[in-house]
């Protein structure tokens, strides 16, 4: 589950709905009912709380969002998305301990687990939302 005051217009999340889970993106929040709309490739419907869950964040998230990805020296990677770096320690899908970046502003081991919170940061940072465009 996805606390409401961590969910953002623009964030990508899963949605269930009778068990099964889509991946989509939020498109409205309705705050005084605490109800989130999001779109799936089904259809647009509006969500409680508890049957929203965030995607993890992984190597193939960051692809589908166009990062790409380089191979540094040092055996670490680092995921590129316009002037944006993300720096990890190792190849595999660890992102517990990372560094991102844009321009001076300088983040090391940031609280992101999921694409949502990177996706916050993101717009934190850049003043832009971060899709999969």
């Amino acid at each position: 589950m996805i606390k409401f005051q961590d969910i953002k217009i623009g964030d990508y999340v899963q949605a269930e709905y009778e068990g099964k889970r889509w991946d989509g993106e939020v498109i409205g929040l309705q705050k005084d009912q605490h109800l989130v709309q999001v779109l799936t490739d089904v259809q647009d419907f509006w969500f409680e709380p508890e049957h929203l869950f965030p995607i993890p964040l992984t190597i193939q998230a960051l692809l589908k969002l166009n990062f790409k990805p380089t191979m540094v020296d040092d055996g670490s990677v680092k995921y590129m998305k316009g002037a944006f770096r993300l720096v990890t320690p190792t190849v595999h899908d660890d992102f517990s301990h990372f560094e991102m970046w844009y321009r001076e502003d300088r983040r090391h081991n940031p609280h992101v687990h999921y694409v949502h919170e990177l996706q916050n940061h993101y717009y934190d940072m850049t003043k832009v939302h971060l899709t999969a465009e």
